[in-house]
């Protein structure tokens, strides 16, 4: 175990899967040299190099399209849309592309890409860097979209989605990325994507909730 923030816990996460498995490549806005503007990525570009961790122009269509390149080569990209609003240049290529090549191709391609975007208010940003798009994404056949609430979750649905398969989106509450801390498990460790996490069991209401929201 490790006493960690959400944003630590997403490191630790990239750091051991990126140690176990050399197909995957990150990609970016500022994801190598400074290691995000979250510091997400930081030292991983120092330690696997910038094949591996690569500083992307500010084109976030470009950034999506050659993650689809790279996977269909048979690589596992992990790229990261620096804000939240900034999706929205490549969402065409999310929408038409990354959600539909294993029903494209009936089944014979896997295209195991994982988006990371951090999320949602909070943080007094600009306009541009406080949006919540998780609606649009859940409403894709072909995607799924995770959202931890944990630095706990957040290592072990990242490392998840990284396995996965299919194009997986994750968004990062970035209002909780360094506001609780807690243990989080060492090494290899994953939580199911697609099960309901119950903080606390009951019989006469149901609350639903995710991210940031608590």
């Amino acid at each position: 175990m490790a006493y960690m923030t959400m944003v630590e816990a997403v490191n630790d996460a990239l750091q051991y899967e990126m140690g176990r498995d050399d197909r995957i490549v990150i990609l970016g806005e500022d994801v190598g040299t400074i290691g995000g503007v979250f510091r997400a990525t930081a030292g991983l570009q120092a330690r696997y190099g910038p094949d591996r961790v690569v500083d992307t122009p500010l084109a976030e269509s470009a950034i999506v399209g050659a993650s689809v390149g790279l996977a269909l080569n048979g690589m596992r990209p992990v790229p990261e849309i620096q804000f939240d609003a900034f999706v929205y240049p490549a969402f065409e290529q999310i929408a038409v592309h990354v959600s539909r090549y294993r029903w494209r191709t009936r089944g014979r391609t896997e295209l195991g890409i994982t988006l990371r975007i951090p999320y949602g208010g909070g943080i007094r940003a600009p306009e541009l860097h406080s949006d919540s798009p998780e609606a649009y994404f859940s409403h894709l056949p072909g995607v799924k979209v995770v959202i931890p609430s944990t630095p706990t979750d957040a290592k072990g649905l990242l490392t998840s989605a990284i396995r996965d398969p299919d194009p997986v989106v994750v968004f990062e509450p970035k209002a909780i990325y360094r506001t609780l801390r807690e243990d989080v498990p060492a090494g290899s460790y994953t939580v199911p994507i697609g099960e309901a996490a119950m903080a606390r069991p009951g019989t006469d209401l149901t609350l639903i909730s995710w991210g940031a929201i608590r």
